[in-house]
C-alpha cells in the first residue's frame, strides 16, 4: 500500500483542501514521503477511480475528485474528413470509381474504337465522375451491334470525342505536374506555368503523337508537326478554363485544396477539368469540322482488310477531310482561332492575380481554412493565412470531459527549496456548453490552463513542454523577471520548438492578481485558450485583502462556426461568436454560493484579446481595491457598479452580499451575454450567478 495526496476540488470560498487516499501499487513502486508516488511505469494523463482521478504531473501523481480536472481522452489524428465538402467528395470519387469502372469494362469488351480513345474516355470520367459516364453513354457507348459508326457521326459528338482525347492528355499533365509543384512549394504563378508546358507536352507527344502513330502512320517526328498546331489550340482553350478555376479554388477560404494530400485538392482538380472542358469544346467541333483534329473512332478488328474507320474526320491533322461540307480553313480563320486562345490562356492565368496572392505556394498556407468573411486580397501574406486559420481537429491530442473545469489549481514539486511546475501546452477539444466544443490550445489539458499560486519571495521554476504543432513561448504578465525569462518569442528568447520544453525561472517580488500567457504568434495562441492565472499572496499575510469568497474572472472570446474554431480578432471574418468566464459560457458558468453579509472578492483578468468588457454586477456597488496587481491604497480606492476591463488588464474588486437572492456578473456590451447571438436560460457567454442565501 502506499498514500497519495488527493485535492479536493477548488472552492469558491477558500483554498483546496488535503485529504488522503490509499490504493495498491504494483510491486516495487517508487514513492516518496511528500505526498506523492513516481509514475514513471505508468501511462501520463488521468487513470479513472470511482469519483476520483489520477492526475500525473511530471514525475509524481495525485488523486483529485473527477470534476475537478479535465478527463483526458487520447485524440484522434485518424479522422480526415473535417467539413461536409469532404463527406460529399467521398461520395464523388467513389462514383468516379464506380463510372470508371464501368466504362472501362464496357469499353474493352462492347464498344469498337481505338484503344487510346478508349483510355481517353477512362481518363475523363475518372475525372469528371457520373458526368464522364453520361458522356460515354450519350456519345460513345455503341447502342446496339454494328451501330457505333452511325451513331457517333453527328458533329456534336465528333466534337466531344474530341475534347475527351484533348483533356485525357492535357489534363493528365496538369494534374501531375500540379501534384507535384505543391510538394515541391512551388509560387501559384510558376506552378501554372508548369502545368501549362506538361500537360502540352504530355498531350501533344504522348497521348496525340505517340499513342495515335499507329492509327496515324508516318513517323513520330512527322505526328508531333502536323498535330502541333491543333493541339496548341485545344490545350490553350483548355487551360484557359482549368487556370481560373483552380486558382480561386485553391486559394479561397479553404486552402486545403492546395494539398495533394487533401481530398480537396482532387475535387478541385476535377472541377477544372470540367471548366477546361466546358471552355475547348467549342474549340474542338470547330477544329473536327475544319479537319484539323480527328474525333470520335470505330475499329473493328474483325473487319477483313481494314484496321479501323475515322467517321469525318482527319488523321492527318491539315490535311483532313473534315465533315461533309466544311472547307478547307483559311490561314486568317486558323490565326484567328489561334489568336483568341492564346488571349484565353493569358486571361485565364493571370486574372486571378487581381484578387488573390499569386507568389504563395501550398507550403506557404499550409492548407488553412479561413473563416467566413474574411477579405483575402492579392497582397495578403501566408503568415497571417496561418494565423487566421481554423485550428485543424486532426491536431486534437485530447478530448476533455464536458464538465471538465479549468483554472484548477496546480501542485508544484519543491526540490531545494524551489517550486516546480510543468506545464504543458496541447490542442484539446474543449466544451463551452453543452453541444458546443471549441478546439483549444490549452496548458495542461484545461482551459483557462492550471492556476499558479505563488507566495512573494518564492523561487519558482516553471517547465514549459510544447506539444502544439507550432512554436510557442509563455509571458508571465506584469511579472518583474529577468528579461531572458520575459517570454516574447525572437526578442528574448528562441521559441520553444514542438516537442521541446523551457525551463523558466526566477524569484517572485509582487504580490497580487496575475496571469500568463503565450507571446508567440499571441494575437492566435492565446485567443485559442493559452493563458492561465497567477495568483500571488504576499509575503506577509497581514497585508492581504481578506475575503469571505474569492474568485477569479477570466475572460474569453471564441470563433466557433461550421464545427472549426478560429481565433477571435478584431477584423473582417474574425469577431467572436461565444464568450466564456473560465472557458465556459453561461449557463455552463460556475454559480458562486455566498450568504447575506458575506465578501466577495472577485479578481477580474483580461485574459482575452479583442474586446474591452465592462463588467457589471447586480445587487449594489463593488469597491475597487487592486489595479493590475497593485494594491491600491485606501484613499485611491473608489466604489462602482461597473468596471471597464480591457485586455491585459486585472482589477481586483470587494463586493458585499447586502440581501438574498441571484445576483450576476456580466459584462454590460449586451452581445456578449448571448451565445452565437442567442440567449439561453436568460442569458449567455459573460454572465454567471452569485447565488446569496439568508
Amino acid at each position: 500500500m502506499c498514500e497519495a495526496v488527493a485535492f479536493g476540488r477548488r472552492s469558491v470560498v477558500g483554498s483546496p483542501t488535503l485529504t488522503r487516499d490509499r490504493f495498491s501499487l504494483p510491486r516495487n513502486t517508487p514513492s516518496t514521503n511528500s505526498g506523492g508516488f513516481r509514475c514513471d511505469l505508468l501511462i501520463s494523463g488521468i487513470l479513472r477511480r470511482p469519483g476520483r482521478h489520477l492526475l500525473c504531473r511530471g514525475n509524481w501523481a495525485y488523486f483529485l475528485p473527477r470534476r475537478g480536472i479535465s478527463a483526458l481522452v487520447p485524440g484522434e489524428r485518424r479522422r480526415v474528413l473535417i467539413q461536409p465538402i469532404d463527406y460529399f467528395l467521398v461520395a464523388w470519387f467513389v462514383l468516379a470509381a464506380l463510372s470508371a469502372l464501368y466504362v472501362g469494362v464496357d469499353q474493352f469488351r462492347n464498344n469498337p474504337e481505338p484503344g487510346v480513345m478508349k483510355w481517353g474516355f477512362i481518363l475523363v470520367t475518372l475525372y469528371l465522375g457520373p458526368i464522364g459516364l453520361l458522356l460515354y453513354v450519350l456519345v460513345d457507348k455503341e447502342p446496339h451491334p454494328g451501330e457505333h459508326e452511325e451513331f457517333t457521326k453527328p458533329l456534336w459528338k465528333q466534337g466531344v470525342g474530341s475534347t475527351i482525347h484533348c483533356v485525357a492528355g492535357d489534363a493528365t499533365g496538369i494534374i501531375a505536374a500540379a501534384a507535384i509543384t505543391a510538394a515541391l512549394g512551388l509560387p501559384m504563378w510558376l506552378d501554372l506555368i508548369v502545368e501549362y508546358l506538361a500537360g502540352f507536352a504530355f498531350g501533344l507527344l504522348i497521348f496525340q503523337s505517340l499513342f495515335m502513330k499507329s492509327l496515324m502512320g508516318g513517323t513520330y517526328l512527322h505526328n508531333v508537326r502536323s498535330t502541333f498546331l491543333p493541339e496548341f489550340i485545344s490545350m490553350n482553350f483548355m487551360m484557359a478554363g482549368m487556370a481560373p478555376v483552380m486558382t480561386l479554388l485553391m486559394m479561397g477560404p479553404d486552402m486545403r485544396a492546395m494539398e495533394p494530400t487533401e481530398l480537396l485538392f482532387w475535387g478541385v482538380m476535377s472541377v477544372g477539368v470540367a471548366a477546361g472542358f466546358a471552355l475547348a469544346y467549342p474549340a474542338n467541333v470547330w477544329l473536327v469540322y475544319k479537319g484539323l483534329k480527328h474525333g470520335l473512332m470505330t475499329r473493328r478488328s474483325s473487319t477483313p482488310g481494314e484496321s479501323h474507320q475515322n467517321h469525318q474526320s482527319s488523321m492527318t491533322g491539315m490535311g483532313g477531310m473534315g465533315m461533309p461540307g466544311a472547307q478547307q480553313p483559311t490561314r486568317p480563320q486558323v490565326a484567328a482561332v489561334a489568336l483568341v486562345g492564346m488571349i484565353a490562356l493569358v486571361a485565364g492565368i493571370s486574372a486571378p492575380s487581381t484578387t488573390v496572392n499569386m507568389s504563395l505556394s501550398a507550403r506557404d498556407v499550409g492548407g488553412s481554412i479561413m473563416p467566413p468573411g474574411m477579405i483575402m486580397t492579392r497582397d495578403t501574406p501566408g503568415a497571417a493565412m496561418r494565423d487566421m486559420a481554423a485550428v485543424d481537429p486532426r491536431d486534437v491530442t485530447a478530448t476533455a470531459a464536458g464538465d471538465a473545469r479549468g483554472d484548477q489549481v496546480l501542485q508544484p514539486q519543491l526540490v531545494d527549496g524551489v517550486k516546480v511546475f510543468d506545464l504543458t501546452a496541447s490542442i484539446v477539444r474543449w466544451q463551452i456548453l453543452p453541444g458546443v466544443w471549441v478546439d483549444a490550445y490549452a496548458y495542461n489539458g484545461q482551459v483557462p490552463g492550471p492556476r499558479l499560486d505563488f507566495v512573494q519571495g518564492d523561487r519558482v521554476r516553471i517547465n514549459v513542454t510544447n506539444r502544439l504543432p507550432e512554436s510557442t513561448t509563455v509571458h508571465w504578465h506584469g511579472l518583474d523577471v529577468p528579461n531572458d525569462m520575459d517570454g516574447p518569442a525572437l526578442i528574448t528568447q528562441h521559441p520553444i520548438e514542438p516537442g521541446k520544453t523551457f525551463t523558466y525561472q526566477y524569484t517572485v517580488k509582487q504580490a497580487g492578481t496575475f496571469f500568463y500567457h503565450s507571446h508567440d504568434h499571441a494575437d492566435r495562441q492565446e485567443a485559442l485558450g493559452l493563458y492561465g492565472a497567477l495568483i500571488i499572496a504576499p509575503k506577509r499575510s497581514a497585508d492581504a485583502i481578506r475575503a469571505d469568497v474569492d474568485y477569479t474572472i477570466q475572460l474569453g472570446e471564441w470563433l466557433n462556426r461550421n464545427g472549426l474554431t478560429w481565433p477571435a480578432m478584431p477584423m473582417e471574418g474574425g469577431l467572436a461568436n461565444y464568450f466564456t468566464i473560465n472557458g465556459k459560457a453561461y449557463p455552463s458558468t460556475e454559480t458562486i454560493r455566498m450568504k447575506v453579509g458575506q465578501v466577495l472578492k472577485v479578481r477580474f483578468i483580461g485574459s482575452n484579446s479583442v474586446d474591452i468588457h465592462p463588467m457589471h454586477i447586480h445587487g449594489g456597488p463593488f469597491e475597487v481595491v487592486a489595479r493590475d496587481g497593485e494594491t491600491l491604497a485606501p484613499s485611491a480606492r473608489f466604489a462602482a457598479d461597473t468596471i471597464n476591463i480591457g485586455p491585459g488588464q486585472r482589477y481586483d474588486v470587494l463586493w458585499k452580499a447586502r440581501a438574498p437572492g441571484k445576483w450576476l456578473i456580466h459584462c454590460h456590451i449586451n452581445h456578449h451575454t448571448t451565445n452565437n447571438n442567442v440567449e439561453q436560460d436568460g442569458a449567455g457567454g459573460l454572465t454567471m450567478i452569485i447565488d446569496v442565501s439568508s
